[in-house]
């Protein structure tokens, strides 16, 4: 972790002195400190830190005050708050101004060492499933579809979604819990739906509700699967995910979750399908 920069917000001298030994004798460095609300803003602006401890009480402000400083020049930088206080309030507080831990006085060199450790790696493998993570589940789409429908699968370019969008006919979607939360989707057309369960039924006309039960567990096992190669690669990830919920009906309007999510369109034989997996880091889990 050398290059973990980190900017000391504190009042005490006594304390700044501690907490640069503790920090530098874990090999961080430390890139500047800060003892009011006009120094923060000057010191993280100059020093774009990737850290910063917090004090909880200094002359004028808080560490709330100075932490939503911070997150205005930018949301990235990684805030743990020190404080000798540290009640049920004040955690929840904390967790409302987007503070990714918290310590309390005295400081244990140990306990601040992991405390940042942790902060540090949740940052990375949110990254990773936020950024990395689609391209398993696009192999589980193409594994799952060709194991249960025996046909191949391609892809178009991957996009980003933002917005709501209608139907085709059919959408299911299934929640994924773990460290982080998220969502699979697949959109497909009825005459789509209804061509895939032909070929995994051998009838030619299911009714509607075979097309739905049949749909609904091919998109579980695509999520499944999925989330096992990503737990595979990060087990500490621990994704899990919930029952499929399905849409029924070219009038139905999918809205879109408040976070960025991945999509791209699967060609098939059968027809097309939209695959759409995205996820939001949620309420930071403190331990």
């Amino acid at each position: 972790m050398d290059k973990v920069r980190i900017v000391i917000v504190d009042d005490s001298p006594f304390l700044i002195s501690l907490l640069r030994n503790i920090l530098t004798e874990h090999g961080f460095q430390v890139v500047g400190i800060a003892g009011t609300r006009e120094e923060v803003i000057k010191v993280v602006e100059e020093t774009r830190p990737t850290l910063v401890t917090m004090d909880m009480t200094m002359p004028g402000t808080d560490g709330f005050e100075c932490t939503r400083e911070v997150h205005k020049i930018d949301p990235d930088i990684k805030v743990i708050m020190i404080s000798s206080m540290l009640d049920d309030e004040i955690v929840r507080e904390a967790k409302e101004n987007k503070i990714s831990a918290c310590i309390q006085k005295p400081v244990e060199p140990d306990e601040l060492f992991s405390t940042i450790k942790r902060v540090l790696d949740t940052e990375e493998l949110y990254r990773f499933l936020k950024e990395d993570s689609f391209v398993m589940f696009k192999e589980a789409m193409v594994n799952g579809f060709g194991k249960m429908v025996k046909a191949p699968l391609t892809f178009r370019e991957d996009f980003i979604n933002t917005k709501e969008f209608k139907s085709k006919g059919l959408t299911v979607i299934i929640g994924i819990i773990g460290k982080f939360s998220g969502r699979l989707l697949i959109d497909l057309s009825k005459e789509t739906a209804v061509n895939i369960v032909s070929e995994l039924s051998n009838k030619e006309a299911p009714d509607k509700e075979d097309v739905m039960i049949a749909i609904a567990e091919l998109v579980n096992v695509v999520a499944g699967n999925a989330c096992s190669y990503v737990n595979m690669k990060e087990k500490s990830l621990g994704l899990r995910i919930s029952p499929p919920t399905v849409l029924f009906g070219e009038s139905v309007h999918v809205s879109a979750p408040d976070y960025k999510t991945h999509a791209v369109i699967a060609e098939t034989k059968f027809g097309e399908l939209l695959l759409d997996v995205g996820f939001t880091r949620g309420e930071e889990r403190w331990t």
